[in-house]
């Protein structure tokens, strides 16, 4: 075998070549400033979220602490694979190094982990505003919120302290192309000469335990919250707790259905061109519908952008 398609701890890394989207595309450059575009819609839709959050005495509350936590996760988990992937395009270059390629897999498997147990924390502030309304200021007071979200990044971490380093230390000898347009553990493992059964089996079993946590706490939140909501007399309460669950449930929708596709279902259902497809929907797509979801359909977060519009509009009037 070519000792060039030999990568191992052993021999010295050597560079990984992404075959990315622009590869699989009739128009590359199109679909590069497309990217582009979403990329920085991203930023700045997520960016003025949190400005908003932190700006307006209305939206300081824990839900919308949680909502600011959530953009946060979003804007560094899509600048941990589109700027990488939009500059090897300009550049001409495909190549990772081996190093690069592991922190991008960290970086990207402590955000999902954490975005995963995020989302489960906000169902819970959700059940307690809804079901427990007058212990709500005593049950998720700030020391709780911190608390919820400091977990929700240290177990994220988990699954990236976990899982990186048993994937970096595979030799990988078949070829230097993953299939992918990032070092997704998944399209790494397909390169590997060895035998991964045991550890794909133990990081289905990891992944199933790092989705089934969260789900249960969800289900068992929105079951708890319909179940009250059904009890309401009142028709402006019920439509009210059902628009700021409903923004929540589509969230979760997208982000989980995309992961268990990913992570969960056997290697016969995969092919790369799938995995790439369903890997844009959720690290490309999904954090700029976020702040749309959260922002749209939310009538504090559309009045308080509304105010500051005006402030900036009088401010502007006053220096002319």
């Amino acid at each position: 075998m070519d000792n060039t398609m030999w990568v191992t701890n052993n021999t010295g890394w050597s560079d990984f070549i992404l075959v990315g989207l622009f590869s699989q595309s009739k128009h590359p450059a199109l679909l590069c400033v497309v990217i582009f575009v979403v990329f920085l819609m991203t930023l700045f839709g997520n960016t003025i979220l949190i400005l908003l959050i932190y700006s307006d005495a209305h939206l300081n509350t824990p839900m919308y602490f949680f909502i600011s936590q959530l953009s946060l996760m979003d804007m560094m988990y899509i600048s941990v694979t589109v700027p990488k992937m939009l500059m090897d395009q300009v550049m001409g270059v495909n190549k990772i190094s081996a190093p690069e390629c592991g922190v991008q897999m960290f970086l990207y498997l402590t955000l999902v982990g954490s975005e995963f147990f995020l989302l489960a924390a906000m169902a819970y502030d959700r059940y307690v505003a809804i079901c427990h309304p007058l212990h709500y200021p005593i049950l998720m007071n700030h020391r709780m919120c911190l608390l919820l979200v400091s977990g929700c990044w240290f177990l994220g971490s988990v699954d990236g302290f976990m899982l990186t380093p048993v994937t970096m230390t595979f030799p990988f000898c078949r070829s230097q192309e993953i299939h992918h347009f990032f070092c997704e553990v998944p399209a790494l493992m397909k390169l590997s000469c060895s035998d991964t059964s045991l550890y794909e089996t133990l990081m289905y079993l990891c992944c199933v335990l790092m989705l089934l946590i969260p789900v249960i706490v969800i289900s068992s939140s929105y079951s708890f919250i319909l179940l009250t909501i059904y009890k309401m007399n009142s028709a402006e309460g019920r439509k009210k707790a059902f628009t700021t669950c409903a923004s929540h449930m589509t969230v979760v929708i997208l982000f989980y259905g995309a992961a268990v596709y990913t992570y969960m279902l056997p290697s016969s259902y995969h092919t790369p061109e799938k995995d790439m497809i369903v890997s844009v929907f959720y690290t490309i797509l999904t954090p700029v519908l976020n702040p749309i979801i959260y922002s749209l359909r939310n009538k504090d977060v559309t009045g308080a952008l509304k105010k500051m519009l005006n402030v900036e509009s009088v401010f502007q009037e006053t220096i002319k």
